[in-house]
């Protein structure tokens, strides 16, 4: 997905550290993503930029497109990070530079790794289910896996289990025993968790690992916390178990990793590790070069914004300025 607007600033209140198990709300923000969809953008924000290796989630949805053309994204590039697109309603034509062209429909995964550089676009196919609710999520790829080669890949069976009242699906990493077969490149989960029941729910957590719970649909308790539809609850670090309560039907999905230690310079659609190297792809894309063209979308492809008149600089995961 694109995006081109500022952050706005969020500081986490006093007492609530790196390795803090405290939790907090961060507020999103709604975005235009193309002609036609509205996103709640949740990260990156100023002074929390990621999770683990999550660096960017986008929720939308649900939102009813029965007359409307749904989701409409025109080619536009990505460098050193994956895309990972997952659905609860509706359908997306993926196409890319590699030639691929690969629905996603809601219970399939999408994961688009760019390495050095990629093009694609997302589209609701013309004849289009009524409703459409998801998230497209960024990961930011480690030296060396960014200056590989691009590639992307379809995952229509993934892991599913019950535990207790909750029915868990595995999109990425591993939880619970389970492996996504999803290649990641850093210490990553990603799962969604459907509640069934009304009886609170324990899942055991990486003390290693910092994790956010977004709440998809329904309205949930995590350890006190409420959640409405749309939150993002920082978790932190530290935790070795969470404790929620849902109303039966809710989907919330648990994001977290290892923190990412690499600075990252995050812009556009870019993410790179230096002003120079963001520049260059940028050149590169609107010479043409590098990115590839996008199969079978004869659309005219995304012109990249200006550049900002000051330096880009590289950040670490909470915001602050490197180097």
């Amino acid at each position: 997905m694109d995006r081109t607007e500022s952050l706005p600033a969020q500081t986490l209140p006093p007492g609530v550290g790196p390795t803090d198990p405290g939790s907090v709300l961060l507020p999103g923000h709604d975005v235009p993503l193309g002609r036609y969809t509205t996103v709640r953008r949740l990260l990156p924000q100023r002074q929390r930029r990621m999770v683990g290796a999550w660096c960017f989630v986008d929720h939308f949805g649900p939102d009813d497109v029965a007359d409307r053309p749904g989701m409409e994204v025109p080619p536009h590039p990505h460098t050193g990070l994956q895309t990972v697109t997952w659905l609860l309603d509706g359908e997306i034509l993926h196409r890319d530079s590699l030639g691929n062209v690969q629905p996603i429909r809601p219970g399939q995964l999408n994961v688009m790794t760019s390495g050095r550089g990629i093009a694609h676009s997302e589209r609701s196919p013309l004849v289009h289910p009524p409703l459409m609710h998801g998230v497209q999520l960024w990961v930011a790829l480690p030296d060396p896996a960014r200056a590989g080669d691009p590639d992307f890949a379809h995952h229509a069976d993934l892991p599913r289990w019950r535990d207790g009242d909750l029915e868990v699906t595995l999109l990425v990493g591993e939880f619970g025993g389970h492996r996504s077969p999803a290649v990641v490149h850093t210490p990553l989960v990603g799962a969604q968790l459907e509640v069934r029941g009304a009886a609170p729910a324990t899942l055991p957590l990486r003390p290693d690992f910092e994790y956010v719970l977004l709440a998809m649909s329904g309205a949930a308790d995590c350890d006190g916390t409420a959640l409405a539809p749309g939150a993002l609850l920082y978790l932190g670090r530290g935790r070795s178990a969470l404790t929620l309560s849902a109303e039966p039907g809710t989907r919330l999905l648990l994001l977290g990793g290892t923190p990412f230690d690499e600075p990252l310079v995050m812009w556009w659609n870019f993410v790179g590790r230096s002003h120079e190297e963001v520049v260059a792809a940028r050149e590169d894309w609107m010479a043409g070069r590098r990115f590839g063209v996008v199969a079978d979308d004869a659309a005219p492809p995304l012109p990249a914004p200006a550049l900002p008149t000051t330096r880009l600089k590289a950040r670490d995961r909470s915001g602050g300025v490197r180097g």
